[in-house]
């Protein structure tokens, strides 16, 4: 009851209070000089406050909201994601000098073969207006004397359940870079003692990225398949930074033919 009160108190001054300022504005014109100019003052100091207040409830609000799920899904899709790493803060942000094996989370790990790491990860929080994932991945790399760098991300369990040979799915991605680059999707699925393989390039000329796996075109054994993952692969990533904005996926029945 105590707490009910209080904000009912709270909310008639604010109303008594805006209802005073009101009042002032509309005398301002008549009222002597020197009350103006004590109203004047605490105006401006009031207002002060008041561009501070609507400034951070601006940038805040403007931010995608941690948590969401909110991207474009396919009207057949029987399965929709977005990895934690994109819409939830990390308890550990970054990775300076990250060495090879790697944890960003618990979906992904980063893979190299460098002798001396000169690369660094980093979540980042989109701020953009056009983004709709709350967080970003930064990827920085510098000296790169390696052969290979990959960021794997393992694919949850309710994607491979029901998998079959007529789905197709699909990788949604924004992505960023400072320099041209070559980016490679590849599917890896498990099934028995084999594993089936797909790889699309990323069109980075593109705003908005998509690949699809057709998996029509494999050899999945349905009854056996034990766990999926995606390796992103770049190509001569030195003296470069790759941001991924966002990184969704979907899968949908095929269409028949």
């Amino acid at each position: 009851m105590a707490k009910f009160d209080t904000r009912l108190f709270d909310r008639a001054l604010s109303a008594r209070i805006m209802r005073r300022w009101a009042d002032k504005a509309e005398r301002a014109k008549t009222v002597d000089l020197v009350t103006l100019q004590k109203q004047s003052r605490r105006a401006r100091k009031l207002k002060g406050y008041l561009d501070h207040l609507i400034h951070v409830a601006e940038y805040r609000l403007a931010k995608p909201l941690v948590g969401s799920d909110k991207f474009f899904k396919p009207h057949n899709a029987d399965w929709l994601w977005r990895p934690q790493i994109w819409r939830g803060p990390l308890p550990k942000p970054g990775i300076a000098s990250a060495i090879s094996k790697s944890a960003i989370g618990d979906e992904l790990t980063l893979f190299h073969d460098c002798t001396l790491s000169e690369m660094g990860v980093r979540q980042l929080r989109n701020l953009r207006e056009a983004d709709l994932a709350p967080y970003g991945l930064r990827l920085e790399v510098y000296r790169f004397d390696g052969t290979f760098l990959s960021l794997v991300l393992e694919l949850p369990e309710d994607c491979t359940e029901g998998l079959a040979k007529s789905h197709l799915l699909r990788l949604d991605a924004i992505i960023e870079t400072e320099q041209p680059i070559e980016i490679f999707a590849r599917l890896n699925i498990r099934h028995g003692p084999n594993t089936e393989q797909i790889v699309r390039e990323l069109p980075l000329d593109q705003k908005d990225i998509t690949v699809e796996f057709d998996l029509a075109y494999t050899n999945l054994n349905e009854k056996r398949v034990e766990k999926a993952w995606i390796d992103l692969i770049f190509e001569g990533p030195e003296m470069n930074e790759i941001i991924l904005r966002d990184l969704t996926f979907s899968r949908s029945p095929r269409a028949k033919l």
